[in-house]
């Protein structure tokens, strides 16, 4: 028999059965992992199964490819404090359903579990949007990917950074860019540490991280990017603020 127990964020649930779930969490040390868990429809485990809940899980199966059982602890109840906040769901949601769908599985990614951790923590703050495209930044250069926000791929500069190369994923200078603006990416500044986070720059930050995270994720699996992230660019696109 094969055990062990870990600390996880719960990523989704699946009815099996009357009264089991499958939950695919992201474990600590493990990465993202599944098990049954029966008795998990019941009033007892519900609120404690609640997606983007910080849950401690024991794992146990009689071999290691199995898809092995659950019992799970509350340990932080995240969901909860956002189900007053369309808003602030939408991008729990979204920050769930791309760690599922982006990480291979039982692959550790011990920081990756840190940042989403902390995202569930900022997501019930004033600073919610920002802090959600800073982690999809994040995210990016976890999966390999990274973005060079800190100086301009052309001149070296460091100021008035502006677009981002599609092909590089460098920032470049509004002067080296200009003549090329309809090719580049644009850059809010509050990604640069400079600037505001309203609703334009929120979709400009999303729609830029979202250009990287298809072509090298998910147009590389054959997928498109998920739902849920995909409506949160769009009430982005329509508010007029970032509630």
């Amino acid at each position: 028999m094969i055990e062990w127990r870990d600390e996880a964020i719960l990523l989704s649930t699946r009815r099996h059965g009357e009264n089991a779930l499958v939950l695919t969490v992201l474990t600590r040390d493990r990465g993202r992992h599944a098990g049954l868990v029966r008795g998990g429809q019941s009033r007892k485990l519900k609120g404690a199964l609640q997606t983007g809940n910080r849950i401690a899980v024991n794992w146990r199966a009689r071999l290691e490819d199995q898809l092995g059982t659950m019992t799970v602890e509350p340990v932080h109840g995240y969901a909860a404090l956002l189900m007053d906040h369309p808003g602030k769901l939408l991008a729990m949601g979204a920050a769930l359903a791309l760690t599922e769908a982006a990480l291979p599985e039982r692959e550790p990614h011990p920081e990756l579990f840190d940042s989403l951790d902390a995202l569930m923590v900022a997501l019930d703050g004033p600073t919610w949007a920002e802090t959600y495209a800073r982690w999809e930044v994040g995210l990016l250069a976890e999966l390999g990917f990274g973005l060079d926000l800190t100086s301009c791929a052309a001149t070296g500069v460091t100021d008035d950074l502006r677009y981002v190369s599609p092909k590089t994923g460098r920032a470049v200078s509004g002067e080296a860019g200009e003549p090329y603006r309809d090719k580049l990416l644009t850059l809010p500044s509050f990604l640069t540490g400079r600037g505001n986070a309203g609703p334009n720059a929120l979709t400009e930050a999303l729609v830029m991280t979202g250009y990287f995270l298809d072509r090298h994720v998910f147009d590389v699996m054959g997928r498109p990017i998920p739902d849920a992230r995909a409506r949160l660019l769009d009430r982005f696109r329509t508010a007029r603020g970032p509630a």
